[in-house]
């Protein structure tokens, strides 16, 4: 029968409880465990896929689709276990299902009420995510609660864990609960009044800690641990500090020393081997110890916030370690890049025009796409990455002068990209664009398999079939596909059911290294094998500098 770890956090956001989480996930299954992570995101949002990456950071999709927290990201690269739908909900979809029930008579008249009807339907969703009583179960499960304790919104979701505790019965569930402990410089000591605050609070709500995770910019010392235990009732032993590292790759260890895996495994009457973590102790090695370094231009839309780029800024380092080298990731923002400054990109190893929605900043994405091309920077377009690269080509290259995005410019004369329903018409007309209604509904979410030319930089890559997750609306139009293959640029892939273009290419015949994808590769790294689309492109980056470096020797 599953188990579960509830996750909560206290003082302040933003302190690592997804990376905590992570850390015990990724602990418990060396210890040979099945684990699983669940996400509880408070807001009342459906899911985050509507919301602006400058407040919530990225938007993780899953294999199936699903638009989630990006802390599920983290859990992907830090487990096996791959993440579904169900392992991230929200109080939005929490009040949407109750409301559903109530409409079809499913309360039978009942007055439907937070306590007992959203607090059971958290806990059934919670037992949904966990496999909890199926074939698919797995032993532990660690439920984040996001938000603080004490906010009003995340209440229903306290309560919920509560009263399953006492459903469940003894040892089947531990609580750990991270929180703040400041360095106050004025005064040269760390205060554990916030912790001890926040403690209390969990306790009026009903719950009582196991574990206290005590984050800080440095250890926490002896003495305050003894401190906040008798203030918080958590026994010494269950005090952890979580002080900052260079690397979120050296938490599990971190954890591990400080006996959190132990802790829980005996607050569950879990037996289990003790725990191998060899594997990030290498991992960390190539970290410290990588033999050369490369420099990326990133040019993007929301570089104010790195979160926003959280999967494709480990993916890169993924890709650099795997290179044995050391990935430096230059933000830029696009909308500052003109014909004008666009020569600060040759500086760098190599050019990355990610994703994102909207028209701003977007001919600083198509002069990044041009400039790289014409002086033969390896590039990498990702979805909008991909639709620029095509769009410039298609201005420079083809002869198809102003072409554009009908999300940018609706009324275009070459609609290079665009929806699907603007250029499926049979009179080969193009149609005005019908407004959305409903922005989530839209979008071409989750894995889908595309068929692999031969002889192309992506069938080196990945070989005759490319599977991968997508999140967009607008695509290649079929309608300029051979204008542009005339015109030189190759179409290296297109999904298997619909022949949509999935991979676009320049012959190395004419560029070393010039890629767009349409889908996001960024989601399947990990840590351990990269990926193969970054691999390569790092390692082109590589072969770039090498030669930039020789012809300089030889000048």
């Amino acid at each position: 029968m599953t188990q579960f770890v509830i996750v909560t956090g206290g003082v302040v956001s933003s302190l690592g409880k997804g990376i905590a989480s992570a850390s015990l996930a990724a602990i418990l299954e060396s210890r040979g465990l099945s684990v699983t992570l669940i996400k509880l995101d408070p807001y009342i949002n459906v899911d985050p896929g509507t919301m602006s990456p400058f407040q919530h950071g990225e938007v993780f999709v899953t294999e199936d689709g699903a638009e989630t927290d990006l802390d599920l990201g983290h859990y992907e690269r830090f487990i096996t276990t791959r993440m579904k739908r169900a392992n991230n909900f929200t109080t939005g979809q929490i009040y949407q299902s109750v409301l559903e029930k109530e409409r079809r008579g499913d309360y039978l008249g009942k007055t439907v009420q937070v306590i007992p009807h959203i607090t059971n339907e958290i806990q059934e969703f919670i037992k949904r995510g966990a496999g909890y009583g199926t074939p698919e179960a797995v032993d532990v499960a660690i439920v984040e609660i996001g938000g603080t304790v004490g906010d009003i919104e995340s209440l229903p979701f306290l309560e919920a864990v509560r009263q399953m505790s006492l459903k469940l019965g003894p040892h089947q569930m531990a609580f750990v609960h991270l929180s703040y402990v400041p360095w106050i410089a004025a005064a040269g000591e760390l205060k554990t009044k916030p912790t001890q605050h926040t403690a209390q609070k969990l306790r009026e709500i009903g719950i009582q800690a196991d574990c206290l995770l005590c984050r800080a910019d440095r250890p926490i010392p002896a003495e305050e641990k003894e401190k906040i235990s008798l203030f918080s009732n958590v026994p010494e032993w269950g005090v952890i500090s979580m002080w900052d590292v260079d690397t979120i790759y050296k938490v599990p260890r971190m954890l591990h020393e400080q006996g959190l895996d132990r802790l829980i495994c005996e607050k569950l009457h879990i037996n289990t081997p003790p725990a191998d973590l060899s594997r990030w102790d290498a991992l960390v090695h190539e970290v410290e110890h990588p033999k050369q370094e490369v420099s990326i231009a990133m040019v993007g839309k929301y570089v104010d916030l790195s979160d926003s780029y959280k999967s494709l800024n480990e993916a890169l380092r993924h890709a650099g370690m795997k290179n044995h080298a050391r990935v430096n990731i230059h933000y830029i923002d696009s909308e500052t890049i003109t014909a004008d400054t666009v020569s600060q990109l040759t500086k760098f190893d190599g050019v990355l025009v990610p994703g994102g929605f909207g028209k701003r900043g977007i001919e600083g994405k198509i002069a990044a796409a041009r400039f790289a091309r014409e002086k033969k920077l390896p590039y990498l377009g990702i979805c909008l990455g991909m639709q620029v690269a095509t769009i410039e080509y298609a201005r420079h290259v083809a002869g198809l002068e102003h072409a554009n995005s009908t999300e940018f410019e609706p009324d275009t004369p070459f609609p290079v990209i665009a929806l699907i329903d603007e250029w499926k018409d049979a009179d080969g007309t193009i149609q005005t664009r019908n407004a959305q209604s409903d922005l989530g509904g839209t979008m071409r979410l989750g894995a889908q398999s595309s068929d692999v030319s031969q002889g192309t930089l992506a069938h080196k890559i990945y070989g005759d079939v490319v599977s991968e997750r997508h999140r967009h609306r607008y695509e290649a139009n079929v309608r300029y596909l051979d204008t542009l293959r005339k015109a030189g640029l190759v179409i290296s892939a297109l999904t298997q059911r619909e022949h949509l273009t999935e991979i676009v290419e320049l012959p190395q015949s004419v560029h070393p290294w010039f890629m767009g994808v349409q889908f996001h590769p960024e989601f399947k790294s990990t840590p351990w094998d990269g990926h193969p689309l970054f691999n390569a492109y790092i390692k082109a980056t590589l072969d770039h500098q090498s030669q930039r470096t020789n012809l300089k020797a030889v000048a």
